[in-house]
């Protein structure tokens, strides 16, 4: 991959996180009045109608029969398992231990990479993870709430993880055979018609729900959604997917920051010692080897 391509990835994936970390506090907002399932479809409703609209535009056609795999595994759990019960999960636990156990993902995407894509899995790869977790663990532990969170809420979020990781290491081949745009694009039309039941629940709430609720909702399904996923597939295109799935340990240090922006929770020092942690193993975890230089014997040697 050329220095250009790494850097697209790059910026891709930094969109991605930064949208990523926002969806805990919009999530935590438009929970108090929207369920679960009404939640998660009227986001990947969103999310579909504006790809759909854009695709059309731009003229993307049907995917190529075989990324239809991955497609359907990665909207199926993904896109639409992830959301309901990420969203369960936060009305039982708080952003900081939601973010603690999703980020288990990353390490469950390594092994799954190296297990059904053979991808290399080089040991900066599984330092980062080490350093990173152990961020988000000082993260979401200072902001546990004093140890009240709910086993119910840990086990759903765990849940989220899971179907996280099989996610994206399904959508990784589609990938090869489809644009960033297409696959997301059709993973949320397929996420959006598994969820199509919560729609009459959806209605309901909405009619009740107060604005400030409803825009929370609108905006997951365009910024946590329709942009950020694409922008995801669009690095995972271009990178190993252990190792983009490390640079989401960034997620729980945003969740601090965002919370303290926008909801007025100042961060204490354990937290913000999280956070560093967690900058850090992403540092790590996209070194690259550098290869020695070879010496003239060596050179001479092999021609």
């Amino acid at each position: 991959m050329s220095e250009r391509q790494s850097a697209g990835a790059l910026a891709a994936a930094g969109v991605t996180v930064l949208f990523w970390a926002s969806a805990f506090v919009a999530i935590r907002s438009a929970g108090a009045f929207y369920s679960p399932g009404a939640l998660a479809f009227g986001r990947l409703a969103t999310a579909a109608v504006l790809l759909g609209a854009f695709a059309l535009v731009r003229r993307v056609g049907w995917p190529d029969r075989r990324a239809w795999p991955g497609i359907l595994i990665s909207g199926l759990l993904w896109f639409g398992g992830y959301m309901v019960f990420l969203n369960w999960g936060e009305r039982l636990v708080d952003a900081g231990t939601a973010a603690l156990i999703v980020n288990v993902g990353p390490i469950l995407i390594a092994l799954l990479s190296t297990w059904v894509l053979h991808e290399a899995a080089p040991r900066s790869l599984w330092l980062g993870i080490a350093v990173s977790f152990a961020g988000t663990a000082v993260v979401g532990l200072s902001m546990s709430g004093g140890g009240r969170s709910s086993l119910g809420g840990v086990l759903l979020c765990v849940l989220a993880a899971i179907t996280y990781a099989i996610g994206v290491v399904a959508q990784k081949p589609a990938l090869r055979y489809g644009s960033a745009l297409q696959i997301t694009t059709f993973s949320a039309l397929v996420a959006a018609i598994a969820l199509l039941p919560f729609a009459g629940l959806l209605a309901h709430e909405a009619a009740e729900a107060p604005l400030s609720a409803t825009l929370n909702m609108l905006y997951l399904g365009v910024g946590p959604t329709a942009i950020a996923f694409t922008t995801w597939a669009y690095a995972l295109a271009r990178t190993t997917a252990g190792k983009l799935g490390a640079t989401t340990y960034l997620v729980p240090a945003l969740v601090v920051l965002m919370s303290w922006l926008i909801l007025g929770e100042v961060p204490g020092w354990l937290t913000l010692a999280g956070g560093a942690l967690c900058l850090a193993g992403v540092a790590v975890s996209r070194r690259r080897r550098v290869p020695a230089p070879q010496t003239a014997d060596r050179l001479i040697s092999t021609g």
